[in-house]
């Protein structure tokens, strides 16, 4: 691994007390895990610790990037934010990495003034700033990354791309995590569908859910709808359409879903964070975007490549498009000579 560093940047990597701040959803955490790790091997032996919220703390807990994870990051109360930015100081960290780059971000910098630690984030004043005007229009991983390259931190010929290949051996793969716990044998296709009340530019239709999974089931292969409260309703439709189809909506837990994406022959669905979970986890994926939500922004990343379908309204593309696509990935040929 060759490191570029810039002289003007400062030595960073001998500071034993570092920070990482992340306090966006599950979506912008598993892309922001992709920088962590590169923030891990960089800072080899120092002692790291995440500032991020409830909701990620748990997958947070378990990864092998941190030594120390804190899930207050988000207080509301103008004490509670006094006291936060008290425990920061108090901390003594060498180095921070705000990952979030926010408002709320900036106030906590400012906070530790007059004597801020060294800090990697879009705020004038930071030892090392990156300051990039058009970095809200980046997909968040080029963003990360050209921020950590303005800290030294860039890694000749090495993209960053989420990988959550770890949560399998941290939890030593009990039987939990393996698709016959489900009842799922042999081949099989994730469905991540948005629930009904998302706007029709944003979500692929039920009835289209339900033709694909009963050509996926033609096919020899097993459709597995996945998904939150939200998609209870189009997660039973499809099972009564399709007999063979395994709907388990709510079931999972999170390190679940990442353990069965990590095992499916495809993910197919609209633009949830249980997406960009499965291409984390390695699942080649194909998912739907639309043309007026800036998809080139909104597209996950993983080592299994994904693919994206787009139109101004998701609910036009059509079935056979996606059939086809299933069909040239070879997840129908791979199931027939299973």
């Amino acid at each position: 691994m060759m490191w570029r560093k810039s002289s003007q940047k400062g030595e960073l990597s001998d500071a034993k007390r570092v920070l990482v701040i992340q306090l966006g959803g599950l979506a912008d955490f598993i892309a922001a895990l992709a920088a962590a790790k590169r923030i891990r091997d960089f800072h080899v032996g120092a002692h790291i610790t995440l500032l991020t919220t409830e909701a990620t703390s748990e997958l947070a807990s378990q990864c092998p990037y941190f030594d120390a994870v804190m899930a207050d990051g988000k207080p509301k109360e103008p004490q509670a934010i006094t006291g936060l930015i008290k425990r920061l100081r108090a901390a003594k960290y060498e180095m921070i990495y705000d990952l979030e780059g926010s408002n709320r971000t900036n106030n906590y910098f400012q906070g530790l003034r007059p004597w801020p630690p060294k800090w990697s984030g879009p705020i004038q004043g930071a030892s090392h700033p990156y300051l990039d005007g058009n970095r809200a229009q980046l997909n968040p991983l080029d963003r990360y990354a050209a921020q950590l390259e303005s800290a030294g931190l860039g890694v000749e010929g090495a993209p960053l791309v989420p990988d959550l290949s770890w949560v399998r051996s941290v939890l030593r793969d009990p039987p939990r995590l393996r698709p016959d716990y489900f009842g799922i044998h042999g081949r099989f296709v994730l469905l991540l569908p948005r629930g009904s009340d998302a706007e029709s530019n944003r979500r692929w239709p039920e009835e289209k859910y339900l033709d694909l999974a009963q050509r996926i089931a033609r096919q020899g292969v097993t459709p597995v709808v996945l998904g939150g409260p939200d998609e209870r309703a189009i997660g039973a439709a499809i099972a009564k359409a399709e007999p063979s189809a395994k709907n388990i909506v709510t079931r999972p837990d999170l390190f679940q879903c990442i353990g069965l994406a990590e095992r499916a022959s495809f993910a197919v669905g609209d633009d949830v964070d249980l997406m960009h979970a499965a291409a984390a986890a390695g699942a080649p994926c194909l998912v739907f975007l639309s043309t007026l939500n800036h998809p080139e922004r909104a597209t996950p990343r993983g080592h299994g490549g994904v693919v994206a379908l787009t139109a101004a309204v998701i609910a036009d593309l059509p079935v056979e498009q996606v059939d086809a696509q299933l069909r040239n990935c070879g997840v129908y040929r791979q199931a027939a000579t299973a």
